[in-house]
C-alpha cells in the first residue's frame, strides 16, 4: 500500500444547527502518531468516533487501507479504541479482558492464551494475567486497557484521552511507554488530547481544532515556529500577541504598526499593507537586558517590568512597555540566585525578526 492507512475526505458531522466537524480532510501514514488537539467542544472526538463507526457522518467519507468504511458498523472496521475510562468489564481477569476481542472472533484457546500472555510483557504486566481490574491502580488498567485494544493488530489505533484520569507524574510515564509501544511495534495511531504539552511530546504530527474545523495540522515543531493562525499561536505552548496595521511588505517580510512600535515579522501569508494582522512572539526567544540591545536584534521595545514569577527552572517576567498598551511575558534560565531584575527595573526587550511570524488578525474562539 503506498497510500494513507487512513483517509478522511470532507467530513462533516452536526448536531441539529450546531456543527461539530466543518468539511474535514485529513490522513494518517502508516505508523504515523497523529494527535488531534483542541479545546473542549472543538470536533476532535466527534472525529474519532466517526472514524471508530460509533458515530455516522452527514456528508463527506472515510477510507481504511483505501477502502471506504464510512457505512460500515463498528465491528466490522476492525479498529482499536482506547477510552479514558478503560472501560474493562469487571467481573472478567486481566487476562480475559485483553483476551475479549480475540475470544469474540473465534480464535483457538491455545492462540489466545499466548497472544495474551505477550502484549501482558509488551505493556509491563507480566503476571498480571489472574488479578481483576479492581485491584489494579489507574495506571496498570490503563495499560490493561491499551493490551485489549492492541491484541487483535488492528491497522490503527485509535486513543480518546486515555491519559487524562491519571495524575501528572504517572501520566508522563504512561507518555512514554505510549511512544515506546508505537515506536518498536509501529502501531499508527491518532490520539485525542486537550493537552498541548502530551502532544507536542509524543505525536509525529498535530492537527488543532477550534470550533469544528482543522486550523493547522503539522509537525510539533512547525505548529510551534510557525503557526498558521491567532489560535494556533496562543494555543500551542505561550505567545505574546502584538495587534495592529500592515505597515509594508517585501521579501516576506512585515512592518506592524502596534500600539507605536514598529515590529518586524515573518509574513505566514502574504498581507496587504492597512490590513489588521497581529505578530506572535514566544517567550523564549525574547532577549530581556539593561544595557545595549544585543547584535543581530531587528525588534526592540522598551519598559518597565512589572512581575517576576519563579518557576524553578526558569523565571518569568512580565514588562509593561513604554506605551502603557502591550504586556510581554518571557522565560530566562534560573541560574539559582537572586533574579537578575526586580518589579520596577527599566529594561529593553529584543528579538530576531526570524522569531516573529505575522498572521490574519482572526480569532475562533
Amino acid at each position: 500500500m503506498t497510500g494513507p492507512i487512513l483517509e478522511l475526505r470532507n467530513v462533516s458531522k452536526s448536531y441539529g444547527s450546531h456543527i461539530a466537524v466543518a468539511n474535514l480532510s485529513l490522513q494518517l501514514a502508516k505508523g504515523e502518531f497523529l494527535s488531534l488537539l483542541g479545546p473542549s467542544g472543538s470536533g476532535k472526538t466527534t472525529t474519532l468516533m466517526m472514524i471508530a463507526g460509533l458515530l455516522q457522518p452527514i456528508a463527506g467519507e472515510i477510507l481504511l487501507e483505501q477502502r471506504p468504511i464510512t457505512s460500515l458498523p463498528p465491528y466490522k472496521r476492525n479498529i482499536g479504541v482506547v477510552f479514558q475510562n478503560y472501560a474493562l468489564f469487571p467481573h472478567m481477569t486481566v487476562a480475559r479482558n485483553i483476551a475479549f476481542p480475540l475470544t469474540m472472533r473465534g480464535m483457538r484457546r491455545d492462540e489466545v492464551a499466548t497472544r495474551v500472555r505477550r502484549v501482558l510483557e509488551l505493556v509491563g504486566l507480566p503476571g498480571h494475567g489472574a488479578r481483576y481490574p479492581r485491584q489494579l491502580s489507574g495506571g496498570q488498567q490503563q495499560r490493561v486497557a491499551l493490551a485489549r485494544a492492541m491484541i487483535f493488530e488492528p491497522p490503527i489505533l485509535l486513543m480518546d484521552e486515555p491519559l487524562g484520569a491519571l495524575d501528572k507524574k504517572l501520566r508522563e510515564q504512561m507518555q512514554l511507554e505510549i511512544k515506546r509501544l508505537h515506536r518498536d511495534l509501529g502501531m499508527s495511531i491518532i490520539y485525542v488530547t486537550h493537552d498541548q504539552e502530551e502532544a507536542l511530546v509524543m505525536s509525529d504530527r498535530i492537527a488543532v481544532f477550534d470550533l469544528g474545523r482543522l486550523q493547522q495540522i503539522g509537525t510539533p515543531t512547525q505548529l510551534y515556529e510557525r503557526p498558521a493562525t491567532r489560535f494556533v499561536a496562543e494555543f500551542i505552548g505561550e505567545s505574546n500577541i502584538f495587534s495592529g496595521i500592515v505597515e509594508t511588505t517585501n521579501d516576506g517580510f512585515s512592518f506592524l504598526e502596534s500600539a507605536g512600535v514598529r515590529v518586524r515579522a515573518i509574513a505566514a501569508e502574504p498581507l496587504a499593507a492597512g490590513v489588521r494582522s497581529v505578530v506572535s512572539v514566544r517567550p523564549e526567544r525574547i532577549a530581556l537586558q539593561a544595557g545595549d540591545t544585543p547584535a543581530g536584534m531587528e525588534n526592540t521595545i522598551h519598559g518597565c517590568i512589572s512581575d517576576v514569577v519563579y518557576l524553578g527552572s526558569s523565571r518569568k517576567y512580565v514588562v509593561r512597555t513604554d506605551t502603557g498598551h502591550e504586556v510581554i511575558c518571557l522565560q530566562q534560565a534560573s541560574s539559582g540566585s537572586d533574579p537578575a531584575f526586580e518589579p520596577g527595573a527599566s529594561v529593553s526587550l529584543s528579538w530576531r525578526v526570524e522569531d516573529a511570524s505575522l498572521l490574519p488578525d482572526t480569532v475562533t474562539s
